[in-house]
């Protein structure tokens, strides 16, 4: 009952890619985010990522797949436990955005930042990746075939007005037929 009311809500997807970047203590954060839809999708972004910043110490990632996030899943890639992933996956669900997945590459400065440190600063590059991105917010329908006599239209043109139904298409017949969503 509760996916069923859920796939007439609004969610937000990201459907352009964005960069960020974040230093802390020399150390640079460099955020990719990226729509996907499959955990094949995030797997192949996650080593282009990979491919592309080769010489990099860490590529630390969090993605969420689905309309009800049936799948998320984080990777501190060597990092301490609960330091990389897990702030970069707290910034995806605090968005709310779905299908979308948030690599975070290091390339370490010298200076060991400590726990804190480096959640603050996995933290900071997501949300910059993030914010760099363009992100879209859907808001699904539902089309609707009504058919009445031409006493009845009226009626129904009052009722979807007052529920912001749009009315797509009128058709004027011997019986009114309209398409709405």
């Amino acid at each position: 009952m509760e996916e069923q009311k859920n796939q007439f809500l609004p969610y937000k997807i990201i459907c352009e890619p964005g960069y960020g970047e974040y230093e802390e203590k020399k150390s640079r954060f460099l955020a990719n985010a990226a729509p996907v839809t499959s955990e094949e999708e995030a797997a192949a972004f996650i080593a282009s990522i990979r491919k592309k910043y080769y010489d990099a110490r860490h590529h630390c990632y969090a993605f969420v797949i689905g309309r009800n996030r049936e799948i998320t899943r984080c990777s501190d890639d060597g990092e301490p436990s609960q330091t990389a992933g897990k702030p970069i996956l707290d910034v995806i669900l605090g968005s709310r955005v779905h299908n979308l997945c948030l690599v975070v590459t290091r390339y370490f400065g010298g200076t060991l930042l400590g726990t804190g440190g480096l959640v603050r600063a996995y933290s900071g590059a997501a949300k910059e990746g993030l914010y760099n991105s363009r992100i879209l917010e859907l808001n699904p329908g539902r089309l609707m075939d009504v058919e009445t006599d031409y006493t009845g239209i009226g009626k129904i043109q009052y009722i979807l007005g007052q529920n912001q139904i749009t009315l797509l298409d009128s058709r004027y017949t011997e019986k009114v037929e309209i398409s709405a969503m």
